[in-house]
């Protein structure tokens, strides 16, 4: 196996957990401060990459599809924790995940009516497009390498923004004793419908930007969302420092065990028996990993101690 081949494959690894920080950052900020599982999450993720395709498509503009992304998501998101999600707060979880599955079928049956059943598709723009060499005579593709700089752009202006702003003390605040903010007179629904608005922006981002490397279709958000969850759980609920560690383990796992996994069974198996069985193995990589986390440090990795 070549260095050159490792390498890229990190990278690919590196993008994909980016990727997944973008879901996984939403769903814990919106698990960690209003208590509701959502999932609905990966619904979301797909509006705003079909919003990015069809006002692509509409405009020639691979960028404008982006602010539509991000637009067509928040307020989608907006729309559903006033309408639908507010009313869930003081229920039990599995009344939560009941409501929240519905929004799965009528998200995608509604998506479905719009824009048929055939998938779109996301044209890469050109300055982005074709590969970059990078030391040591790495090449990669641009738009890739692009998406780790734009998410971990996107992190650290997520971080600042829970860590030194008004908003975000009034978000950790509300993580910790949502009953005393708003006693201190912080309108506590208004934060609730931003916090679900910026989760679902997030989310709507994360599938524009995926959707010019597949295609956009109909349930393309619930794979990503057990993702998702499997990464917040082993990050820690609640956690935006876990949810990007605990994406990126996410993505170097799934994407180097693939790699390793036949390699290592070929030494002893049939190359195609290796590389099924490898190709097998390599998909439970991440669940093994989320339990032996789990074993060890049943919070998570940072998630907060009873």
């Amino acid at each position: 196996m070549s260095s050159l081949l490792l390498a890229e494959q990190v990278l690919n690894g590196l993008q994909l957990g980016i990727m997944l920080f973008l879901m996984a950052a939403g769903l814990t900020l919106v698990f960690g401060v209003m208590g509701l599982i959502n999932l609905a999450h990966g619904s979301l993720y797909m509006i705003g990459a079909f919003a990015a395709a069809a006002t692509a498509a509409a405009t020639g503009s691979f960028f404008l599809g982006l602010i539509a992304a991000l637009a067509a998501s928040a307020a989608a998101g907006a729309l559903v924790e006033v309408t639908v999600i507010r009313r869930l707060y003081a229920r039990d979880h599995l009344d939560q995940v009941l409501a929240t599955f519905a929004l799965i079928l009528i998200f995608s049956e509604g998506t479905r009516w719009v824009f048929g059943s055939f998938p779109l598709y996301l044209s890469i723009p050109p300055v982005l497009s074709g590969p970059v060499t990078l030391p040591f005579g790495i090449e990669y593709p641009l738009y890739r390498l692009a998406l780790i700089v734009a998410g971990l752009a996107i992190a650290g202006g997520l971080f600042l923004l829970v860590g030194r702003t008004r908003l975000g003390i009034r978000i950790r605040a509300g993580e910790s004793d949502r009953e005393m903010i708003a006693a201190l007179g912080v309108d506590i629904s208004r934060l609730y419908t931003i916090v679900f608005a910026l989760g679902a922006a997030l989310a709507g981002l994360a599938g524009a930007l995926v959707g010019a490397i597949q295609s956009v279709q109909v349930g393309m958000g619930e794979p990503v969302l057990i993702l998702a969850f499997v990464t917040i759980v082993i990050g820690g609920i609640g956690s935006i420092k876990g949810a990007l560690v605990g994406a990126l383990l996410v993505g170097l796992t799934d994407t180097l065990g693939g790699l390793f996994l036949p390699a290592a069974f070929a030494l002893f198996m049939e190359p195609s028996a290796a590389a099924s069985t490898g190709a097998a193995l390599s998909s439970m990589l991440i669940y093994i990993l989320m339990a032996v986390i789990l074993i060890l440090r049943p919070s998570g990795l940072y998630g907060a101690r009873a």
